[in-house]
């Protein structure tokens, strides 16, 4: 972390082409990802758990010959497993968990070539939109290490926005793939519903509303991972539609002329940031100058309703988890197991009722039915908003041991994702510059459900124009 100027770097799809050629050897790069984790995350606290042997055995045995070849990857420690690696979900109540088998996602980035390193900090069970959790510690943000990389895949975000890794996987509940990546400077797609499975992890009632995907440095990038991954599991509840080509040549592909519905607010009654609206402002420009058709629209949702049901959802899955997290251990919850934050959580779903429960599902079904008016009825191609109201905070603002003040402060930074978790369209967080403080601001692009192809191409005709730093400063790109 200095004030050196950063140089070019490579994302993930050049270093597997470097590999293809083979100009760069696998094993080097592996090594050369060991090196940056071993020397960044002691200052940022961004990885949790390793398996640099085990990488190397699987690069010494010969990779797959995949699109991703010889590419270094982390995956977030949240409902993800990676065989013999710890599955804390962040929580001390489940600190001795080891996976026994990898996810669908792990499996198929290591078909396509890929190299899993380790796991990412998250914070507990993925309830807040901060990485600080008791357990592990606070995760740092390389772009200034005393804020917050946002949650909850922080450690995934700051992975990636420090050079340790090029892409690292997320998952998103209420924005957790968009908030870290507003807040660390990424591209961060959270996909159709359906698009990427979650096998083997059901997620009890959460399943609707949480979604597998990356945070990337690059639109291409992300969108050769969602090649890497999507595509239904047997038996899966949920599946989006068969895109017509591969996600990654969308990127690059003319748009032509979209209508766009831009929100410079985030819905809802929190206080947007100025410099929020600012971003909104500045790509609402850029894309005019594109040639698209822009006007300003409203959700037309009660976003306080949208949060309380998600909040239900999500509240009855947790329920869910400790009650068979405690049957396995054959005792009742102890002093200690959690943290105050997810136990003043647990306690409000204890009052949940299966009508309340029902509700908070019909709920979410409304708010899709609503968003897909402004894509169907007026005729939007797409959204612009922020993709957070307030900027990034200070690490401790966010405090899991005062439920107090979390109530509210952890809400306001998902006020403008969530929503599109209930309804299932896919949303893309892009950087848009900075604040006043030098740390990076994002804006969030939505679509009509599984069309992933409108987000890719003009996310990418956005890149191209206003081109974004591809690591944070101080840090050395690949």
């Amino acid at each position: 972390m200095n004030d050196t100027p950063t140089p070019p770097r490579r994302d993930a799809l050049a270093l597997a082409a470097d590999v293809r050629s083979g100009s760069t050897d696998p094993a080097e790069v592996l090594e050369q990802a060991i090196g940056r984790i071993e020397s960044l995350d002691p200052a940022l606290n961004a990885i949790v758990s390793t398996r640099f042997d085990e990488a190397r055995a699987e690069v010494a045995a010969g990779l797959p010959d995949g699109p991703l070849r010889g590419v270094p990857i982390v995956i977030k420690n949240l409902g993800t497993d990676v065989a013999g690696q710890p599955a804390t979900d962040g929580s001390r109540l489940f600190a001795d968990v080891v996976a026994t088998v990898d996810s669908a996602v792990v499996r198929r980035y290591k078909a396509a070539g890929m190299v899993v390193l380790g796991t990412t900090n998250v914070p507990e069970l993925g309830k807040t939109t901060t990485t600080e959790s008791l357990l592990y510690g606070p995760c740092r943000n390389p772009w200034d290490p005393s804020r917050s990389t946002g949650g909850s895949s922080g450690g995934s975000a700051a992975a990636v926005a420090s050079g340790m890794v090029p892409v690292a996987h997320a998952t998103d509940g209420g924005g957790s793939i968009r908030i870290p990546a507003a807040m660390c400077g990424l591209v961060g797609l959270k996909p159709s519903r359906g698009r990427v499975p979650t096998w083997p992890h059901p997620a009890a009632l959460a399943a609707p509303i949480s979604y597998h995907h990356a945070v990337t440095t690059s639109v291409r990038d992300s969108a050769a991972l969602l090649d890497a991954v999507a595509g239904h599991v047997p038996g899966d509840a949920y599946g989006a539609p068969t895109p017509q080509r591969p996600f990654v040549e969308e990127v690059g592909i003319d748009p032509g002329v979209l209508r766009i519905g831009v929100m410079r607010t985030a819905p809802g009654p929190f206080p947007t940031d100025p410099e929020c609206s600012a971003a909104v402002d500045r790509t609402a420009s850029h894309l005019s100058g594109l040639g698209h058709q822009l006007t300003e629209v409203e959700l037309g949702i009660d976003v306080i309703e949208s949060m309380t049901a998600l909040g239900d959802i999500m509240g009855a899955s947790l329920r869910a988890s400790v009650e068979d997290r405690l049957a396995a251990l054959g005792r009742e919850l102890r002093e200690g197991d959690l943290e105050p934050w997810t136990l003043a959580i647990l306690d409000n779903a204890g009052s949940l009722t299966a009508p309340r429960v029902a509700r908070a599902l019909q709920t979410a079904q409304r708010t899709g039915w609503r968003i897909a008016e402004l894509f169907h009825d007026a005729g939007v191609d797409a959204l612009l908003l922020p993709t957070m109201p307030a900027t990034t905070p200070e690490l401790g603002f966010l405090d899991v041991t005062d439920p107090g003040s979390m109530w509210t402060r952890s809400s306001t930074f998902s006020a403008a994702t969530s929503m599109f978790n209930l309804s299932g369209q896919p949303a893309i967080s892009l950087p848009a510059g900075t604040d006043a403080r030098g740390m990076p601001v994002g804006v969030q692009v939505v679509a009509d459900y599984a069309r992933e192809d409108i987000l890719l191409r003009l996310s990418g005709q956005l890149e191209a124009a206003a081109p974004w730093p591809t690591v944070a400063p101080g840090f050395t790109g690949w």
